[in-house]
């Protein structure tokens, strides 16, 4: 009997557009050249780049696009051939330093200033059916592992139990909910400015993510 190859992971990333008081969005610049970034770079053998998507930084409105996305990346009825789904959401926090990789999604849209398509929740369940806005999801990625290999390639980053209550997180609830019917994962992270982390190191940050969350599967 040969050994086993690497165990084969598919990854598809996800991204933000402009945003009120972020009039240049970090993820669209990352998630936009990330394919030619990695073609150049290389990836661990048995990890796939899938899909890279700009969404709209919008919520109810802009539900259907989110899930044509997640529907895009799980086409297979197989839940096992799920297993080895992975999506990436990166969301730009403006006022942050460092990376950090958000371990939860609470069921509550409070956004702060309204989105791009007007709408201005306010302790709104994201999910009704999953209750009021008390409910938590969690990844089932392990987030300290992650951090680890992170930390490990001195970049600045931190984990995180609280993704705010605006568009990354309400992403991140649908998304993390979508994970645990379909059988994939899902994570979250937060980036900084450029004008904090420069696009180069976050490039290659976002590449090294991707094989931390790889290894992790």
């Amino acid at each position: 009997m040969g050994s086993e190859g690497p165990k084969a992971i598919t990854i598809h990333v996800t991204g933000f557009k402009k945003f009120q008081g972020v009039p240049i969005n970090p993820t669209e610049a990352i998630v936009s050249n990330l394919k030619g970034y990695v073609e150049k770079k290389g990836l661990p053998d048995g990890v796939t780049l899938g899909s890279c998507t700009v969404l709209e930084v919008a919520g109810e409105g802009a539900l259907p696009q989110l899930y044509q996305t997640l529907e895009s990346g799980v086409s297979k009825p197989d839940i096992n051939s799920n297993a080895n789904v992975v999506w990436l959401h990166l969301g730009a926090n403006s006022g942050a330093t460092m990376f950090a990789i958000e371990r939860l999604a609470a069921n509550e849209a409070t956004f702060r200033c309204p989105d791009e398509l007007g709408w201005q929740p306010h302790q709104v369940p994201i999910v009704l059916e999953d209750g009021g806005i008390s409910p938590k999801r969690e990844t089932s990625l392990p987030v300290d592992a992650i951090y680890k290999f992170l930390k490990g390639k001195n970049y600045d980053v931190m984990m995180s139990d609280d993704a705010g209550r605006f568009v990354c997180n309400y992403v991140y609830y649908h998304s993390l909910r979508f994970a645990e019917q379909k059988g994939n994962k899902s994570l979250f992270v937060h980036v900084p400015l450029f004008s904090r982390i420069d696009e180069e190191t976050q490039m290659r940050f976002t590449a090294s993510l991707l094989e931390a969350v790889a290894s992790a599967c």
